[in-house]
Protein backbone atom coordinates (compact mmCIF):
# COMPACT_ATOMS: atom_id res chain seq x y z
CA UNK A 1 0.00 0.00 0.00
CA UNK A 2 1.46 3.36 -1.17
CA UNK A 3 1.53 5.30 2.66
CA UNK A 4 1.22 9.17 2.84
CA UNK A 5 2.78 11.24 5.38
CA UNK A 6 1.75 14.36 6.88
CA UNK A 7 3.91 16.98 9.57
CA UNK A 8 0.82 19.65 9.10
CA UNK A 9 -1.01 17.89 11.10
CA UNK A 10 0.35 20.28 14.52
CA UNK A 11 -0.10 23.31 12.71
CA UNK A 12 -2.67 24.74 15.02
CA UNK A 13 -0.18 24.74 17.68
CA UNK A 14 0.93 28.08 16.88
CA UNK A 15 -1.48 30.84 18.32
CA UNK A 16 0.25 33.54 20.25
CA UNK A 17 -0.97 34.46 24.12
CA UNK A 18 0.59 34.71 27.39
CA UNK A 19 3.13 32.22 29.14
CA UNK A 20 1.65 30.31 31.78
CA UNK A 21 2.88 28.65 34.44
CA UNK A 22 0.89 26.44 36.68
CA UNK A 23 -0.81 25.03 39.86
CA UNK A 24 -2.92 22.01 39.88
CA UNK A 25 -6.77 22.80 39.68
CA UNK A 26 -8.82 21.91 43.21
CA UNK A 27 -10.45 18.97 41.91
CA UNK A 28 -6.93 17.70 40.57
CA UNK A 29 -3.89 19.16 42.79
CA UNK A 30 -0.85 18.74 40.81
CA UNK A 31 -2.61 18.19 36.90
CA UNK A 32 -2.83 20.08 33.81
CA UNK A 33 -5.17 17.29 32.33
CA UNK A 34 -6.95 14.65 33.13
CA UNK A 35 -7.95 12.37 30.08
CA UNK A 36 -10.01 9.25 30.68
CA UNK A 37 -9.08 9.14 34.57
CA UNK A 38 -5.08 9.56 33.89
CA UNK A 39 -3.46 12.17 34.40
CA UNK A 40 -0.79 14.67 32.81
CA UNK A 41 0.87 15.96 35.37
CA UNK A 42 2.04 19.55 35.71
CA UNK A 43 5.74 18.50 36.34
CA UNK A 44 5.20 16.44 32.75
CA UNK A 45 4.18 18.99 31.09
CA UNK A 46 7.06 21.26 32.26
CA UNK A 47 9.70 19.02 31.35
CA UNK A 48 8.31 18.79 27.68
CA UNK A 49 8.55 23.04 27.83
CA UNK A 50 11.65 22.53 29.28
CA UNK A 51 13.11 20.21 26.66
CA UNK A 52 12.00 22.89 23.62
CA UNK A 53 13.18 25.98 25.39
CA UNK A 54 17.02 24.44 25.61
CA UNK A 55 16.98 24.07 21.83
CA UNK A 56 15.66 27.20 21.50
CA UNK A 57 18.28 28.64 23.48
CA UNK A 58 20.55 26.54 21.08
CA UNK A 59 19.50 28.26 18.31
CA UNK A 60 20.76 31.80 16.47
CA UNK A 61 17.35 33.14 16.44
CA UNK A 62 16.67 32.35 20.27
CA UNK A 63 14.67 35.51 20.82
CA UNK A 64 12.79 35.27 18.42
CA UNK A 65 11.90 31.54 18.63
CA UNK A 66 10.89 32.01 22.53
CA UNK A 67 8.72 34.93 21.81
CA UNK A 68 7.02 33.23 18.87
CA UNK A 69 6.17 30.53 21.47
CA UNK A 70 4.87 32.55 24.73
CA UNK A 71 2.15 30.33 24.69
CA UNK A 72 3.90 27.21 24.98
CA UNK A 73 3.03 25.33 27.93
CA UNK A 74 -0.53 25.56 26.61
CA UNK A 75 0.42 24.12 23.12
CA UNK A 76 2.27 21.37 24.94
CA UNK A 77 -0.74 20.21 26.20
CA UNK A 78 -2.91 20.89 23.58
CA UNK A 79 -0.51 18.17 21.78
CA UNK A 80 -0.46 15.77 25.08
CA UNK A 81 -3.57 15.60 25.27
CA UNK A 82 -4.11 15.17 21.86
CA UNK A 83 -2.00 12.27 21.38
CA UNK A 84 -4.28 10.41 24.02
CA UNK A 85 -7.07 10.69 21.87
CA UNK A 86 -5.34 9.55 18.93
CA UNK A 87 -4.10 6.28 21.08
CA UNK A 88 -7.91 5.94 21.87
CA UNK A 89 -9.02 6.36 18.40
CA UNK A 90 -6.58 3.77 17.04
CA UNK A 91 -7.21 1.30 19.68
CA UNK A 92 -10.84 1.52 18.80
CA UNK A 93 -10.20 0.87 15.39
CA UNK A 94 -7.41 -1.97 15.85
CA UNK A 95 -4.46 0.35 13.85
CA UNK A 96 -0.67 0.29 15.69
CA UNK A 97 2.41 1.97 14.54
CA UNK A 98 5.07 -0.32 14.24
CA UNK A 99 8.37 0.10 14.28
CA UNK A 100 9.50 -0.46 10.66
CA UNK A 101 6.92 1.95 9.76
CA UNK A 102 8.02 4.39 12.05
CA UNK A 103 11.44 4.51 10.95
CA UNK A 104 10.31 4.60 7.50
CA UNK A 105 8.10 7.95 7.98
CA UNK A 106 11.33 9.17 9.98
CA UNK A 107 13.57 8.57 6.84
CA UNK A 108 10.66 10.07 4.28
CA UNK A 109 10.89 13.17 6.65
CA UNK A 110 14.33 13.17 7.18
CA UNK A 111 14.11 12.79 3.38
CA UNK A 112 12.28 15.23 2.64
CA UNK A 113 13.44 17.99 4.62
CA UNK A 114 16.98 17.74 3.42
CA UNK A 115 18.37 16.14 6.04
CA UNK A 116 18.43 15.28 10.18
CA UNK A 117 19.71 18.45 11.22
CA UNK A 118 17.25 20.80 8.93
CA UNK A 119 13.89 18.73 10.07
CA UNK A 120 14.97 19.31 13.56
CA UNK A 121 15.03 22.91 12.95
CA UNK A 122 12.12 22.94 11.11
CA UNK A 123 9.95 21.38 13.37
CA UNK A 124 11.63 23.48 16.48
CA UNK A 125 11.18 26.95 14.46
CA UNK A 126 7.48 25.57 12.75
CA UNK A 127 5.97 23.46 15.39
CA UNK A 128 7.69 24.04 18.80
CA UNK A 129 8.93 20.57 19.02
CA UNK A 130 12.53 19.76 20.68
CA UNK A 131 14.80 17.39 18.54
CA UNK A 132 14.03 14.42 21.34
CA UNK A 133 10.13 14.69 20.65
CA UNK A 134 10.51 14.59 16.75
CA UNK A 135 9.57 10.38 17.50
CA UNK A 136 6.32 11.54 19.18
CA UNK A 137 5.29 13.32 15.84
CA UNK A 138 6.82 10.51 13.36
CA UNK A 139 4.35 8.45 15.49
CA UNK A 140 1.42 10.49 15.62
CA UNK A 141 1.27 11.11 11.22
CA UNK A 142 1.77 6.96 11.59
CA UNK A 143 -1.55 7.15 13.91
CA UNK A 144 -3.23 9.73 12.23
CA UNK A 145 -2.27 8.45 8.31
CA UNK A 146 -3.46 4.37 9.10
CA UNK A 147 -6.75 5.46 10.94
CA UNK A 148 -8.23 7.97 8.13
CA UNK A 149 -6.73 4.65 5.70
CA UNK A 150 -9.03 2.24 7.92
CA UNK A 151 -12.04 4.58 7.76
CA UNK A 152 -11.46 5.48 4.23
CA UNK A 153 -11.02 8.93 4.99
CA UNK A 154 -10.67 10.78 1.58
CA UNK A 155 -8.84 14.33 1.10
CA UNK A 156 -12.24 16.27 0.69
CA UNK A 157 -14.37 18.52 3.21
CA UNK A 158 -17.16 15.04 3.55
CA UNK A 159 -13.71 12.75 4.17
CA UNK A 160 -12.37 15.36 6.90
CA UNK A 161 -15.73 15.46 8.76
CA UNK A 162 -16.00 12.27 8.98
CA UNK A 163 -12.43 11.93 10.56
CA UNK A 164 -13.28 14.68 12.90
CA UNK A 165 -16.58 13.18 14.37
CA UNK A 166 -14.46 10.62 15.14
CA UNK A 167 -11.89 12.19 17.04
CA UNK A 168 -14.75 14.08 18.34
CA UNK A 169 -16.47 10.97 19.89
CA UNK A 170 -13.69 9.72 21.24
CA UNK A 171 -12.53 13.15 22.84
CA UNK A 172 -15.91 12.91 24.42
CA UNK A 173 -15.49 9.34 26.18
CA UNK A 174 -12.48 10.59 27.16
CA UNK A 175 -14.12 13.13 29.67
CA UNK A 176 -11.14 15.23 29.17
CA UNK A 177 -10.56 17.46 32.02
CA UNK A 178 -7.89 20.52 31.62
CA UNK A 179 -6.56 22.83 34.56
CA UNK A 180 -8.55 26.36 33.37
CA UNK A 181 -5.32 28.11 33.97
CA UNK A 182 -4.68 26.32 30.41
CA UNK A 183 -8.17 26.88 29.30
CA UNK A 184 -10.64 24.72 28.46
CA UNK A 185 -11.08 21.54 25.84
CA UNK A 186 -13.36 21.66 23.20
CA UNK A 187 -14.99 18.12 22.20
CA UNK A 188 -16.25 19.35 18.98
CA UNK A 189 -12.86 20.77 17.49
CA UNK A 190 -11.05 18.13 19.32
CA UNK A 191 -8.41 21.14 20.36
CA UNK A 192 -7.66 23.97 23.45
CA UNK A 193 -9.88 26.95 22.49
CA UNK A 194 -7.38 28.96 23.87
CA UNK A 195 -4.67 27.68 21.79
CA UNK A 196 -6.37 28.43 18.27
CA UNK A 197 -5.48 30.17 15.48
CA UNK A 198 -8.40 28.86 12.67
CA UNK A 199 -6.23 25.52 11.68
CA UNK A 200 -8.17 22.50 12.08
CA UNK A 201 -6.19 19.80 14.13
CA UNK A 202 -7.62 17.30 11.51
CA UNK A 203 -6.37 18.73 8.06
CA UNK A 204 -4.26 17.56 5.58
CA UNK A 205 -3.77 13.96 6.96
CA UNK A 206 -3.07 12.62 3.58
CA UNK A 207 -0.46 14.23 1.99
CA UNK A 208 1.73 13.83 -1.04
CA UNK A 209 4.95 12.65 -0.07
CA UNK A 210 6.67 13.81 -2.73
CA UNK A 211 5.90 17.14 -1.12
CA UNK A 212 8.37 18.70 1.65
CA UNK A 213 6.69 18.54 5.30
CA UNK A 214 6.11 21.89 7.16
CA UNK A 215 8.67 24.51 7.78
CA UNK A 216 11.14 22.47 5.51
Amino acid sequence: MHRRTALTVSAALLAAAPLLTACGSDAHPGAAAVVGGERIDVSSLQAQVDDVRAAQQGSPQAAQLVQATGDLPRRKLNVMIFDRVVDRVAEDNGVSATRAELQETRTAFVRQSGGEDRLATALLQEQGVAPDQIDAVVRRNVLMNKIAAKLGVTDSPEGQQKLTDVFSAASKALAIDVNPRYGRWDDTQVRLDTAYDGSPWLRQITKDPAAAPAGA
